[in-house]
């Protein structure tokens, strides 16, 4: 069996911007309070994060931040995927230096690959780090699924370690658990799918709602890996309302209206992100009221 990179939530973190970039300042506002809140890992430069609109100066200067606020006391995972597999591999090579736990790769996105193009892209990716790898499967975003087939082929590589799983098809996780086993640990990709991904032995979620409630988030996991069943089953559907709204226009523009909501100095999303419709924030300020 692998090595795990977490077990229970990890954040996939929102970024703040202002005028003059990244607000870090707020930024380690919320990697406190996340550690703090007990999370179990915190993922930088994912979707979340807006990652496609950073420079790479400022991924860096991101980066850097999360692991010295951290100083250990979580795994950084960073998302350092992209389109050209050289790309990725140069930026592995920037953030090993950094100190990060761990990658988060998505496939790639635009020119898509087949099924062994993406066997060919992970396999030079890993051979060229030896940070543990998280496959990133949305294609929702880029058009292209990893096959359950593919998964048990690049679990074979010492260094593939997981799968954040967000294609939202249960049959498709449910034969990557078969196949896979112990050497691909599953990690859900969707809040409202933490526990059906967990009772197919899923170890945690990579999650967008913990930028909101970092320990409740925790809490579903653990609760059911303690046997505590009902009280997560509750918690999962108690939390669909905030879930859904979360999801209402294109992540991350409803979390980053709510971290403004609740306080931080979050701004707004890079175009061509735009800022929560006025109704949508009225509904989503009723729910996190509620």
């Amino acid at each position: 069996m692998k090595k795990l990179l977490f077990k229970g939530c990890a954040t996939a973190i929102s970024t703040p911007f202002n005028e003059n970039g990244v607000n870090i300042e707020e930024f380690k506002k919320l990697l406190e309070n996340q550690i703090e809140e007990k999370v179990d890992a915190i993922v930088v430069c994912g979707t979340t994060g807006e990652a496609s609109t950073m420079t790479e100066e400022e991924k860096i200067q991101t980066i850097k931040c999360a692991v010295e606020v951290s100083n250990k006391r979580v795994p950084i995972i960073v998302g350092t995927g992209s389109n050209s597999t050289e790309a990725v591999i140069k930026m592995n090579e920037k953030v090993e230096k950094l100190g990060v736990d761990g990658l988060l790769i998505v496939t790639p996105y635009y020119n898509k690959t087949t099924q062994n193009g993406l066997i060919e892209h992970y396999k030079k990716i890993a051979e060229n780090t030896e940070l543990p790898i998280i496959l990133y499967n949305v294609p929702s975003r880029t058009g292209v699924n990893i096959k359950p087939q593919v998964c048990l082929e690049l679990s074979k590589i010492p260094n593939i370690v997981a799968i954040k799983e967000a294609s939202g098809d249960m049959a498709q996780i449910a034969e990557i658990a078969n196949l896979c086993k112990e050497e691909l640990a599953i990690y859900s990709g969707n809040d409202d799918q933490i526990l059906p991904v967990l009772a197919l032995g899923g170890k945690g979620v990579i999650s967008v709602l913990s930028n909101i409630k970092p320990n409740y988030t925790h809490n579903i996991c653990y609760n059911f890996f303690e046997g505590k069943i009902n009280e997560a089953i509750k918690m999962q559907i108690d939390a669909i309302p905030l879930i859904k709204i979360l999801f209402s226009e294109v992540n991350p523009i409803p979390v980053k209206a709510a971290l403004n909501i609740l306080g931080y100095d979050y701004g707004k999303p890079r175009l061509p992100l735009v800022d929560m419709t006025d109704e949508g924030k009225q509904k989503l300020m009723k729910i996190l009221n509620s």
